[in-house]
């Protein structure tokens, strides 16, 4: 057989100190030839629903509202498809943990004794091209069973568990609105959900169907059901591609924007082949909240983020409505994200907070949630606890139709039926938080914690959209300010300077500080709100 012809696409240079030595194996010409073609072919349609996203959003700055489409109502009234059947590896997924691909993580999600890993290359991942080709590689060496890790500081050895007892991985790549520079076709960057989708793909596809699990994948950011249609093209042309069977692919779609909530039947149409079920998101979710209707008025002004929970009446609006959806078309429906980081040395307040995730997990778990997501292993067995609760030995909990539940479109934007308001050290919070987590993912971390919780970009996504809405909205706190860019301003040099005092003099230096406050200012002030903010701190990155 001859060798593959090269690579249409160009690498774009970068620091040898930020290359894998490794790249060669990830960065082939039989896989770059396999990205340049999924660009070729997909990336002109990824650019129309890019702008179609822009249209839709001017159209509910129009009108303030959304409905279910009229167009598919064909769709949600036929009662007779279902989604694909789920394979044996997912079809127990009861608990999931996310992460990043770094080498400790892979290792420590795969051997945490979640049925799922999200492997992310998506929020918990700063797209620095070391992560990004790194985070290949990692998984490759996961499949292969060459992966190790030694900590340098504990000098604590990680390696995998029996192949039987490791959690089955389900990728995340890159939302569609998100380039890879480092990959240009012609001169322009390719996009890094295709670069991500690709390469795990190719690499992957036939190894994992030889473990006896094949590959599955996490939806992001996904907006409509057209674009749900475009990830099916691409599954149907990569598996004829490596000549694997039609729907050896599952994907599953997170449920993050408010315009998919009206579009949750129709998603699971177009991947109904390759469909594996929705999750239900949080923060993600109330960002597109803001990001939609932020010029709605004061009926659309969310409170503080810690006050909006998941007993909200929108959001229970939204999550009743994926566990009815999914069931009704034999998709499996995964719950929310349990984002606290157990603290061993104060053992009451680990109590408390443990208290927290068992009542969130016991309540997904009674509404009729198949699984649910966790940050850290050691919150795995509380989250399986109240899932074994309810579903005993069934893998699933599938046969709860819920046709007790009843959502109207009003139901999932009354955001006004909460009794909550913004609050000044909201605020406060907000910009800590904010500024904490850039600096970290300018330094290259995606998944960061800040003050007991694991943070993504969704929680600066959610931070700087109410900070743009409380000042837009010219909201008045309880202490009687009124938000106002130059008082944001104030807050955020104050924080600066507590983190400063907090930290020491030199790790303030040697981080991202200055940075980070100066790029939280830009995207929660500016009158022309940015639609991610990972969009110019991309930018910043090395």
């Amino acid at each position: 057989m001859s060798a593959p012809a090269p690579s249409p696409l160009a690498i774009v240079e970068v620091d040898p100190a930020h290359t894998p030595e490794r790249q060669g194996e990830v960065l082939t010409d039989a896989a770059l030839t396999f990205v340049a073609e999924l660009h070729r072919r997909f990336t002109p349609r990824r650019d129309e629903l890019l702008a179609r996203r822009a249209e839709r959003r001017a159209e509910i700055a129009r009108t303030s509202t959304l409905d279910f489409l009229p167009e598919t109502a064909g769709v949600r009234a036929d009662d007779s498809w279902k989604v694909a059947e789920a394979p044996a590896a997912l079809n127990d997924r009861r608990v999931e943990i996310t992460g990043p691909t770094d080498r400790k993580m892979t290792i420590n999600a795969l051997n945490s004794g979640a049925r799922v890993w999200l492997a992310d290359f998506e929020d918990a991942s700063a797209p620095t091209w070391e992560n990004v080709v790194s985070g290949q590689l990692n998984l490759i060496d996961a499949y292969e069973r060459r992966i190790d890790f030694t900590d340098a500081a504990s000098g604590k050895s990680y390696a995998l568990k029996p192949a039987e007892e490791l959690a089955t991985v389900v990728m995340r790549p890159r939302g569609w609105h998100l380039e890879e520079r480092h990959l240009q076709f012609e001169g322009r960057p390719v996009p890094g959900a295709l670069v991500d989708f690709g390469l795990y793909f190719f690499h992957n596809a036939r190894r994992l169907l030889d473990l006896g699990k094949g590959p599955y994948f996490y939806l992001p950011k996904t907006e409509s059901y057209l674009e749900a249609r475009l990830w099916n093209e691409i599954f149907v042309f990569a598996q004829d591609y490596v000549g694997i069977p039609q729907g050896t692919v599952r994907a599953t779609v997170l449920i993050e924007t408010i315009t998919a909530a009206y579009e949750m039947e129709e998603i699971l149409y177009e991947l109904r082949d390759h469909a594996s079920g929705l999750n239900a998101g949080r923060w993600d979710y109330l960002f597109s909240i803001v990001k939609n209707f932020r010029d709605g008025g004061a009926k659309f002004v969310l409170p503080d983020r810690n006050a909006v929970t998941m007993t909200a009446p929108f959001m229970r609006a939204y999550t009743e409505l994926l566990v009815r959806t999914c069931h009704k078309r034999g998709a499996h429906a995964i719950g929310g994200m349990a984002a606290f980081i157990p603290n061993r040395r104060d053992p009451e307040a680990n109590e408390r907070a443990l208290a927290k995730v068992r009542n969130d997990k016991d309540r997904e778990a009674g509404d009729g949630f198949d699984g649910s997501w966790v940050a850290h292993p050691d919150l795995v067995p509380v989250a399986r606890a109240s899932f074994d609760a309810v579903l005993g030995d069934k893998p699933n909990q599938k046969d709860r139709l819920r046709e007790d539940v009843s959502v109207s479109a009003a139901d999932l934007i009354a955001i006004d039926s909460l009794d909550a308001k913004p609050t000044y050290q909201g605020l406060i919070d907000a910009v800590q938080v904010g500024t904490r987590y850039i600096e970290a993912w300018l330094r290259g971390l995606g998944a960061v914690a800040i003050f007991g919780l694991m943070e993504d970009a969704a929680t600066a996504e959610i931070s700087r959209s109410q900070i743009w809405q409380w000042v837009d909205a010219g909201v008045v706190f309880e202490n009687g300010e009124k938000a106002t860019a130059d008082l944001v301003r104030t807050v955020a040099a104050e924080q600066l300077a507590a983190i400063r005092a907090e930290i020491g003099e030199d790790a303030f230096a040697s981080g991202k500080w200055q940075q980070a406050h100066d790029l939280l200012l830009r995207v929660a002030l500016d009158a022309d709100y940015a639609e991610f903010l990972t969009l110019p701190a991309y930018e910043l990155l090395v």
